[in-house]
């Protein structure tokens, strides 16, 4: 029995993804019987190094829901580069349903100004200094998923030179 003990504890490994809920919505379908009770989640996951994503779950619970949101969210990782001020390399704009999101590099110590979901996203994928704004919808699942379009979206200079096929110093001319 006490082997049984041990191996257990293994697999309880420290992880080092976090998840924040963003939003838990009780849905009703009715049906045939009356009306069927549900609950959706928007999970945000993020290892607060560069990888993000965003899931939702539906379940007739909410800690199911919950973690199905995070299962599906692990599902759809983005990587985002960084700078050494833990900024983004260029401004960039997103969409996601009907919601813009706009984001700008900012200065070291500016912190995190952004609203509502694109805060979330934005912390979890590791970002410390940004300006963003949220255009359009205020829906909490569209703007985190135009965040995330958007962090999809950004590319290193040495990406960048390396699909032009020039040196990176040739960039800055």
């Amino acid at each position: 029995m006490a082997k049984g003990r041990k191996s257990n504890k293994p697999r309880e490994e420290k992880s080092d993804w976090q998840e924040r809920v963003v939003q838990i919505r009780r849905v009703t379908k009715v049906v045939k019987g009356g009306k069927k009770l549900s609950f959706r989640a928007i999970v945000v996951v993020g290892n607060e190094r560069g990888q993000v994503g965003v899931g939702v779950g539906k379940a007739s619970d909410v800690i199911g829901a919950v973690k199905k949101g995070v299962a599906d969210g692990k599902k759809h990782l983005v990587e985002v580069p960084l700078t050494k001020s833990n900024s983004i390399p260029h401004p960039t704009n997103g969409s996601g349903g009907g919601a813009k999101v706009m984001m700008r590099p900012a200065a070291p110590g500016t912190g995190v100004i952004a609203g509502g979901a694109v805060r979330t996203v934005l912390e979890l994928a590791g970002v410390k200094n940004i300006l963003a704004k949220q255009l359009g919808s205020g829906n909490p699942l569209n703007n985190a998923r135009a965040a995330v379009s958007a962090l999809d979206g950004l590319r290193t200079f040495a990406e960048v030179a390396e699909e032009r096929g020039i040196p990176i110093e040739n960039l800055y001319a």
